[in-house]
């Protein structure tokens, strides 16, 4: 059974989510909730930090466009932060990569608002 980690941190006015493990269709229901409930519970304002994830698949990939989506409709604003390539060729693939706001540290994405 794939296993998934979430934790969050408060950076300036961003949610951090930190998150470990697979990003895939046997955690995905998890990961939706988690998200759901930090934006329900602090905002539009988040940063997913994914350098712990060792895997993910388009279903993860399009609950990310979802919740930039929603946190720019909200008028808030959203990034991933230490992606990292192995793990996440599906952003490259599908050419995400080049339209979500990507940085390499929590630090970079906060100062890019």
């Amino acid at each position: 059974m794939a296993t998934l980690t979430m934790r969050s941190s408060a950076v300036a006015d961003f949610v951090v989510i930190h998150i470990d493990g697979i990003l895939d269709a046997t955690t995905r229901e998890q990961f939706s909730d988690h998200l759901d409930a930090v934006a329900d519970d602090h905002g539009p304002d988040m940063i997913l930090d994914l350098g712990g994830v060792t895997f993910m698949d388009s279903r993860a990939l399009g609950l990310i466009v979802h919740h930039w989506q929603r946190a720019t409709a909200a008028g808030g604003h959203f990034a991933l932060v230490n992606v990292q390539y192995p793990a996440s060729k599906v952003m490259w693939v599908t050419g995400l990569a080049q339209r979500l706001p990507m940085f390499d540290t929590v630090d970079e994405a906060v100062a890019a608002v």
